[in-house]
């Protein structure tokens, strides 16, 4: 068993105010919690892990080249791997979510992430 203390984990803001914590995982699957300021977006990327993303509080839209759903509390979306998307808060309040990635990964993905 390997547990981690949400204040103790490695945090990441590629932006003000979008925060990103590493919670526990492994090589095969990592688990990113993260909060986005209203009007945030992540740009539109992809990346060889297969996505679960959560929304655990307030709403955020997640955009496909094709399709666009907006997830409310405790809705999910399945991304499967090289799927361009981006994740965007389009509420008025702070939104908080949950990304599950396989096979697991680090912030390596955004800090030596090439623009």
């Amino acid at each position: 068993m390997k547990p981690v203390e949400f204040d103790e984990a490695e945090t990441y803001e590629p932006d003000e105010g979008w925060r990103r914590v590493s919670m526990a995982g492994s090589d095969e699957f990592s688990f990113e919690w993260f909060e986005k300021p209203p009007g945030h977006s992540s740009p539109m990327h992809d990346h060889e892990n297969e996505q679960v993303c959560l929304c655990l509080e307030g709403e955020l839209t997640v955009a496909t080249e094709d399709n666009e759903v907006m997830l409310e509390q405790y809705d999910s979306v399945w991304l499967d791997a090289w799927e361009s998307h981006k994740v965007e808060n389009t509420g008025d309040e702070r939104a908080v979510g949950l990304d599950v990635f396989a096979p697991g990964r680090s912030f390596d993905f955004w800090t030596d992430r090439e623009e």
